[in-house]
C-alpha cells in the first residue's frame, strides 16, 4: 500500500575513516562505544555538526571549518554543556583525523554529549550529573539528496509536520533532539514518495527542509525564511547569500507563504549534506521549467567552484589539510568588515548570524 523505496535507500558511504578522535585521543573506529543509559541516548542531550571536506588539486579542503565549530561551541552553551574544549582545539582535532585518514575528501562529524558516570550513575531528565564526551569521526559521503539530483534536482512535498517553535526548543542551537522532528518530516516524505520535506513554521509561513535551508527565486530575486521562521542558521546559506552579493544577485531574508512555493521560477535547498541542490517540484506541482533554474545553477558553480579550489571565495573559506596543519586556524574565518547585510524592500532586515564575526571574536 505505502512506498517502500524511501526506506531502503541511503546516502552511498564507500569508505570510512578506521580512527576517531574521542576526548583528546584518537582511537580505532571499532572502539567508539557508549554504555546504552547513557543521558543521550534517552533524553536526546547532544549537539553536533557536519562539515564537508573537498577534493582540491591542492589535497583535502576543509570547508569553512572554524563557522561550524564555533557553532558547536555556541550550541553547547545554549544547553548548558560546560566543558574543556576550544575551538582550535577542536579545529585541529577535525584536520588531523582527515589527514589521517587519508581520504581525499570526506563528511565530518564533531558531536558532544552527555554520557554516563558508571561509578555513579544518574538516570533522571536533570543532565547535570553526566560527564560530557565529544568525538568527531568522518567518512566519505555522495550527495545526500541522490547523485542525480544537483543537476535535475528533486520532488519535494510540504510536511504536515511544522518545525519546532523558537521558544519550545531552540531552532538556532544544532542538537541531536531537533532532529526527531526532522525525522518525522523525512520518513513522511518518503514513504509518500519524495526525496524531501519541508516544514512550514507556527504561523504557516515555510521554514527549512528536515536538514536543509530553502530558498526561493521569483522574478530574479533569491528570498530565503528568515531566523524567525524557526530555522537553523545554515553555514552552507550564509555562503549561498555571500555568494548572490559576489555575483550582482539580489537576495533578500523574508516570510516566505506556502503558495509562493508553487509559482515559484526556481527553487534550492542549501546544507552541508545537500550543498545546493534544486527543487523540481512541490506537491507534485513544477516548479518553474522542471529543473534546475539559471540563477540556481549560476550560484550552484560558483560555489563547487570555490569548494574545488578554482575561484575566491569571499573570505578564506578553505582549510588546506595537508598545507596549513601546522598553521590552523589561523586564517580560516571569513572578513566580517566584508559581510554585506541583506534587505528586504519595506521591511526590516533580519541580520544574517556572521559565524565569521563570532569566531574572530574569540581569538
Amino acid at each position: 500500500m505505502f512506498s517502500k523505496e524511501g526506506k531502503a535507500k541511503d546516502v552511498a558511504t564507500p569508505r570510512i575513516c578506521d580512527v576517531v578522535w574521542h576526548d583528546g585521543e584518537f582511537i580505532k573506529w571499532n572502539d567508539a562505544r557508549v554504555h546504552v543509559m547513557s543521558h543521550v541516548l534517552h533524553y536526546g542531550s547532544s549537539v553536533f555538526e557536519g562539515i564537508r571536506c573537498y577534493s582540491t588539486k591542492q589535497g583535502p579542503a576543509v570547508f569553512r571549518l572554524k563557522e561550524h565549530l564555533q557553532r558547536l561551541l555556541n550550541s553547547a552553551k545554549i544547553y548548558r554543556m560546560d566543558h574543556e574544549w576550544k575551538l582550535d582545539q577542536l579545529c585541529d582535532a577535525s584536520v588531523e583525523l582527515v589527514d589521517r585518514s587519508g581520504l581525499e575528501q570526506c563528511y565530518i562529524r564533531p558531536i558532544l554529549f552527555r554520557s554516563l558516570d558508571e561509578a555513579k550513575p544518574a538516570f533522571g531528565v536533570n543532565p547535570f550529573p553526566n560527564p560530557l564526551a565529544c568525538y568527531i569521526g568522518a567518512w566519505d559521503w555522495g550527495k545526500y539528496l541522490g547523485e542525480e539530483a544537483i543537476e535535475k534536482g528533486v520532488d519535494v512535498c510540504v510536511s504536515t509536520w511544522n518545525r519546532l517553535t523558537p521558544n519550545s526548543m531552540p531552532a538556532m542551537a544544532k542538537s541531536g533532539a531537533n532532529y526527531m522532528n526532522s525525522q518525522l518530516i523525512k520518513m513522511e516524505a518518503l514513504v509518500n514518495g519524495f526525496a524531501e520535506g519541508i516544514a512550514l513554521d507556527d504561523r504557516g509561513y515555510v521554514s527549512e527542509g528536515s536538514g536543509e535551508n530553502i530558498f526561493v527565486i521569483a522574478g530574479g530575486v533569491v528570498l530565503t525564511p528568515p531566523l524567525s521562521s524557526s530555522i537553523l542558521a545554515g553555514i552552507t546559506r550564509d555562503s549561498v547569500i555571500q555568494i548572490c552579493h559576489e555575483l550582482g544577485i539580489p537576495v533578500k531574508e523574508r516570510s516566505i507563504q506556502r503558495a509562493a512555493l508553487y509559482v515559484a521560477d526556481e527553487a534550492f535547498f542549501s546544507g552541508t549534506a545537500a550543498e545546493i541542490t534544486p527543487i523540481r517540484s512541490v506537491d507534485r506541482i513544477t516548479v518553474g521549467a522542471g529543473g534546475r533554474g539559471e540563477i540556481t545553477e549560476k550560484i550552484q558553480k560558483a560555489f563547487f567552484e570555490i569548494t574545488k579550489g578554482e575561484r575566491k571565495a569571499p573570505g578564506e573559506w578553505l582549510t588546506y589539510v595537508r598545507a596549513s596543519r601546522a598553521a590552523l586556524p589561523s586564517g580560516n574565518g571569513s572578513q566580517p568588515d566584508k559581510s554585506q547585510e541583506i534587505t528586504s524592500g519595506n521591511q526590516e532586515a533580519e541580520p544574517v548570524l556572521s559565524y565569521q564575526a563570532v569566531a574572530n571574536a574569540t581569538d
